[in-house]
């Protein structure tokens, strides 16, 4: 038995910002997916993630019933029956693994669902977003719930702050351009709880905050609208400013030996880089306008095209 299919995604634009109300876009990645499969031979993977699964569900049946309600003895009969998360998306790698299981389980096991298929208002998406983030938080302590509202409804979403969001449309892809989005693999995962920490230690420094409103934050909504807009020159100039203020300001959330490859990116103009999610490993997204040059640069690591300019 084997559910509908849930995509990753990949926040663009928004990392940490969000938090303190910059835009941010995010844009569902159908390179990697999951789905609730139910076996009665279960190999060690799917162990893990059925053996997950029971303490979740626990979790899940003492979420306010006012906020959502779910089908909790189905739940519980389907896990001891063997069922689990058949995910293809890597963990600690800021692509949404989780959001992809809990937008699964909303699917699957929620009474009086908000669906796609309806008119998505500001209220029912925010409401979407509120029963997420208390799902999700099971896994990050803490969560926007932007992640698995993506993978719910595999529609950008434009967050123009907490209390505003809204499913958009994105430029169509060009398949002749030479510029491109696109994903590093850092080869190490990267953890969201602790990075979130180290965030919010540095929030309660009067210069973080100051830069992470004129810089971070500035730069962060010029380029969503920018993206939006299909203004790519102006896109590149300001990626590359956030590039600048992230290397400055959040290094540890890039792992070492990416220091010097960021900076040279800068240097050089062939490629920039930030992070994508929380950072601290997992993957690293790029921004180019010529992904041939970008590929030689970078040419001791595997990188993803995303989308193509």
């Amino acid at each position: 038995m084997k559910g509908p299919l849930f995509y990753s995604k990949i926040l663009l634009f928004g990392e940490y910002g969000i938090i303190k109300d910059s835009k941010g876009l995010s844009i569902p990645y159908n390179f990697y997916n999951g789905a609730l499969k139910t076996d009665k031979n279960l190999s060690e993977e799917a162990k893990k993630s059925n053996a997950s699964l029971v303490k979740y569900a626990s979790y899940l049946s003492n979420i306010s019933e006012d906020l959502v309600v779910f089908e909790i003895n189905k739940l519980k009969a389907d896990v001891a029956n063997g069922m689990y998360f058949d995910s293809s998306i890597p963990q600690g790698y800021g692509v949404g693994s989780s959001g992809a299981l809990v937008a699964a389980i909303y699917d699957k096991y929620a009474l009086n669902k908000i669906t796609v298929l309806e008119n998505l208002t500001r209220e029912k998406l925010l409401q979407l977003k509120a029963i997420f983030a208390e799902m999700e938080s099971f896994f990050h302590g803490k969560s926007s719930g932007l992640d698995p509202l993506n993978s719910y409804l595999s529609l950008p979403i434009l967050i123009n702050s907490k209390d505003n969001i809204e499913a958009t449309g994105i430029p169509t892809q060009s398949t002749s351009g030479k510029g491109a989005v696109f994903l590093l693999d850092s080869g190490v995962t990267g953890e969201t709880a602790p990075m979130v920490s180290i965030f919010m230690e540095s929030m309660k420094q009067e210069g973080f905050r100051k830069m992470l409103k004129n810089q971070f934050i500035k730069h962060t909504d010029a380029c969503v609208e920018d993206f939006l807009k299909g203004d790519i020159k102006s896109l590149f100039s300001n990626t590359k400013q956030l590039s600048k203020v992230v290397l400055n300001n959040f290094k540890p959330m890039i792992p070492k030996q990416f220091h010097e490859l960021w900076k040279k990116g800068i240097e050089t103009n062939e490629y920039y880089l930030k992070l994508c999610g929380s950072g601290g490993g997992g993957y690293i997204l790029g921004f180019t306008q010529d992904i041939a040059k970008a590929e030689k640069s970078l040419k001791d690591f595997k990188l993803e095209i995303v989308y193509n300019f």
